[in-house]
């Protein structure tokens, strides 16, 4: 597809892009080129690909944030491309017109007022009151617009609960009416993606609000730091907070019942234990050495309070599909998803550029499932099952986006047999292998394998376990549907002996993830982004033409927790 070059593009109103897209959306276009499955490989376009990631990084579109004019333009092109191949709109305003495509989200958006943070711990000596920022973090309320609670405090070690892997930091203490306090993270004994769901915030929150707390303490670690530190953090604290809103207008996800929390930094966090039965120092050590920490009551009581205000946004996923062609598989779907949003606009010291663009994260996983839509949509033979293309807004926001869409499908959820889903392919390198987060917990590891060698690439075991990625993008959504799911990068193996992938995923995450600098002008390999296209098409086509739909494997910790 052309489109105006990037230097042209920024010469544009927001208003001429919106125009532009409607217009696209309602032109009559011809019937696009058919091809067979043997020509796939010499027709996925390279330049398509990078057309696609021009105009969705461009500053024109302001960093594609949740909700904002630049998202709705995003937004346009693609339902005007899905329009241009001819797919069947399958959002929830199907019959009128090209809001077809569109599943609208409602977003409460909660912002913690300036100044109205507070955090006290009342000790022996006297009160000693945090400094918001340097000593604590806060959020605003999704319920109330003012929030105060004094209550005694208890340490639950990390707060999680797993029947399978023996842990219970409840069990024997009482939290009924108290404010809990609990490391980051968990175990390292536990299973790396079972351990990232088992340890979630998520999870922590709602075992503490079933056991009765008020309120949720926690403490920044050692071992923490090392992955990201507490001034990292900081530099979002008075980002605004999203959820999506139920038809009876409650935030999805989030537990009344715990009234405040807290973020306290570890310096910050020893006058909780003076006195207790294990100094906090003591504590660290044990979580550094994974040796076994209990839980404990603390001696002092805490106030957490601020105040907090609201306002309401919607912000549509795109979801569109290329119908089966077996008369009985057709009604089963393979879903491909990505995420179109980024982080849009913010400020980092100096910096002169505040556009943070996602060119990487996620414009490139965008551009690849449309890439991937224009080659199965134009195959003369369809696959046997449909395929659904969901592209999903609010990721950045904590995966609101898949979250409405797997609690809200536009298809019912038992006709959704896998999902293969798209975050941020580094495609900065010609790649030899793929990863799988997720692959060895369903039959989609094999076929991901087996669609894989069909054309020389490699499927590679998790080379980061201690980042968690399996909870961290929109895969988990569907995962938590009872969906066998995967999330496909760009592997660390390159056919070039002299660029080492690790080093180049390494330099990324440290240099331009969530960054001004993730931009066009990274040194982008289109031709490994029609490859990493290729190979998603492949897989897209195994899993849509086997007899069987995948299954989890039996036993499996997610095949179990989520069934359908």
């Amino acid at each position: 597809m052309n489109i105006l070059p990037s230097k042209t593009i920024k010469k544009f109103s927001l208003f001429t892009f919106a125009t532009i897209a409607l217009i696209a959306c309602n032109k009559q276009l011809p019937a696009p080129e058919q091809m067979a499955l043997e020509e796939v490989p010499s027709k996925v376009n390279a330049e398509n690909i990078k057309a696609h990631i021009e105009f969705l990084a461009d500053d024109t579109l302001q960093g594609r944030d949740t909700g904002s004019n630049g998202y709705q333009i995003a937004a346009n092109y693609v339902k005007s491309y899905f329009m241009q191949l001819g797919l069947t709109p399958k959002g929830t305003n199907i019959g009128s017109d090209e809001r077809g495509f569109e599943q609208e989200v409602r977003f409460r958006k909660s912002y913690l007022i300036d100044g109205s943070a507070s955090a006290i711990i009342h000790g022996l000596a006297g009160d000693i009151e945090l400094d918001y920022v340097t000593e604590f973090l806060m959020s605003g309320s999704s319920f109330q617009n003012e929030t105060a609670i004094t209550a005694p405090t208890v340490f639950v070690g990390y707060g999680v609960i797993s029947e399978e892997f023996g842990y219970n930091d409840y069990e024997n203490i009482d939290v009924k009416g108290k404010v809990v306090v609990a490391l980051s993270g968990r175990p390292d004994d536990l299973p790396s993606e079972e351990g990232a769901h088992i340890g979630s915030g998520a999870e922590k929150s709602r075992h503490a609000a079933e056991h009765g707390a008020i309120g949720f303490i926690t403490i920044h670690t050692p071992k923490r730091e090392k992955v990201r530190s507490f001034e990292k953090s900081a530099q979002y604290a008075n980002t605004p907070r999203l959820s999506w809103l139920t038809k009876d207008d409650i935030p999805f996800g989030k537990q009344p019942e715990i009234i405040a929390g807290a973020y306290i930094a570890q310096d910050a966090a020893q006058a909780l234990f003076e006195g207790a039965a294990m100094t906090l120092a003591d504590v660290f050590t044990a979580d550094t050495n994974n040796n076994a920490i209990n839980s404990f009551a603390l001696p002092y009581q805490v106030t957490l309070k601020n105040r907090s205000r609201y306002e309401q946004i919607t912000s549509p996923n795109i979801i569109a599909a290329v119908a089966g062609s077996d008369e009985q598989l057709k009604n089963e779907y393979v879903v491909f998803s990505a995420h179109l949003d980024h982080i849009g606009i913010s400020s980092h010291g100096d910096d002169e550029d505040t556009i943070n663009n996602g060119a990487l994260d996620n414009a490139s996983g965008v551009a690849i499932l449309l890439e991937t839509a224009r080659l199965l949509a134009q195959m003369p033979i369809k696959p046997k099952r449909s395929v659904l293309f969901v592209v999903v807004t609010g990721e950045e926001k904590g995966l609101l986006g898949s979250s409405y869409f797997a609690n809200n499908p536009t298809i019912p959820v038992t006709q959704l047999v896998a999902n293969v889903n798209l975050d941020m392919p580094l495609i900065l390198y010609p790649f030899a292998d793929v990863i799988a987060f997720g692959s060895t917990h369903s039959t989609l590891g094999q076929i991901v394998t087996t669609a894989a060698k069909k054309i020389d690439i490699e499927l590679s075991d998790d080379p980061m376990p201690e980042q968690a990625l399996f909870t961290r993008s929109d895969h988990y959504s569907f995962v938590k549907a009872g969906i066998p799911s995967v999330f496909l990068m760009t592997g660390f193996k390159s056919t070039d002996e002299n660029i080492d992938g690790g080093a180049v995923f390494g330099d990324f995450l440290k240099n331009h993830y969530h960054q001004h600098s993730d931009e066009i002008t990274l040194p982008i390999n289109y031709q490994a982004a029609a490859n990493f296209a290729l190979v998603n098409m492949m897989i897209g086509l195994e899993i849509a033409n086997q007899a069987e739909r995948p299954k989890w494997h039996s036993g499996d910790f997610f095949g179990l927790t989520f069934a359908q």
